[in-house]
């Protein structure tokens, strides 16, 4: 199982008098993400994803929570959103006192509340990395985000990024691609071509995010594509599929690896890339018999833990 600490990552060879500072800052203190996110009562996905994908990674996580949804494996049954003030109230808490080193936004449900999370993100020093898993839809089908509140997650949001996590269907819909056509071609989304990914992940970029990772979960080779607002060069980050595995929290999980590694201290190419095997284990070790619907992924790896505390006494 990969570390997802290492000090300094990447080594000391090439790196400036400034990123050598950064590094040396966070290694002072202990690293400090912010998710902000919508709650599963069934612990499966969103802020609860959250927290836990973030202590893998030896970060200390903080909590700005966006929504409160009435959640099983099986689906959403209700959702109440936080006041915008409240969620705001929570950003300026943590930032005033504890400090900030990296942001994950994950659910934001409705306009007012992102309003308010693009006006918490002004309360960040200059330069805080920002990752955004633009959550629209519950594996279930549940609408997370509504309409107005996707126009402002384009316009406010996005162009605060430092990466954006969407999945295929979640791209498509952002730059406006029809899901079951492009420009005339019949294209199924599992069967996106690699020239066909490359031009979706360009396309977001003229969003405003510094750099996207495409995910591939919904293409027949579940393969990442990364590119870079600075040269717009395409990286592809390969991964396994695990088809006995259950993926439920999956995107949340990935993003909010990709947040702790950003917080300590590695480029986003690098943390996209551990990003995608931390996730890709976790669904490989999903709790296929946690209820009766999608299970929930397994970044901490419960079993090992249990075996653990037996061993011990």
């Amino acid at each position: 199982m990969p570390a997802c600490t290492g000090w300094p990552p990447g080594g000391w060879a090439g790196r400036d008098v400034a990123s050598v500072g950064a590094i040396v800052a966070r290694a002072i203190h202990t690293p400090r993400v912010l998710a902000i996110a919508g709650s599963d009562s069934g612990g499966g996905a969103g802020i609860q994803a959250d927290v836990k994908a973030l202590a893998r990674c030896g970060v200390h996580g903080m909590t700005a929570v966006t929504a409160i949804t009435a959640q099983s494996t099986r689906g959403v049954t209700a959702i109440h959103a936080i006041p915008p003030s409240m969620v705001f109230a929570q950003v300026q808490a943590v930032v005033a006192d504890i400090g900030v080193d990296a942001v994950k936004i994950g659910m934001l449900g409705t306009a007012e509340v992102t309003l308010a999370v693009a006006q918490a993100l002004s309360e960040l020093p200059a330069g805080t990395p920002v990752v955004v898993d633009p959550v629209m839809v519950a594996e279930s089908g549940a609408r997370l985000l509504e309409i107005d509140a996707q126009e402002a997650l384009v316009r406010e949001i996005l162009p605060r990024a430092t990466v954006v996590t969407p999945n295929v269907p979640e791209a498509r819909v952002l730059v406006g691609w029809d899901r079951a056509s492009h420009r005339g071609e019949r294209t199924p989304r599992d069967e996106l071509t690699r020239a066909q990914a490359e031009e979706l992940a360009r396309a977001l970029l003229t969003l405003g995010p510094a750099a996207v990772v495409l995910t591939g979960g919904h293409r027949a080779e579940p393969v990442d594509v990364y590119v870079d607002a600075r040269d717009g060069t395409a990286v592809e980050i390969a991964g396994e599929r695990h088809p006995p595995g259950a993926a439920h929290g999956s995107g949340c999980t990935h993003s909010s690896v990709l947040a702790a590694q950003l917080a300590l201290g590695r480029t986003p190419l690098q943390a996209a890339r551990i990003a995608r095997q931390l996730a890709g284990e976790a669904v490989a070790r999903g709790l296929r018999d946690v209820g009766a619907g999608a299970g929930p992924v397994d970044i901490l790896g419960l079993e090992r833990l249990r075996g653990g505390i037996i061993e011990e006494r």
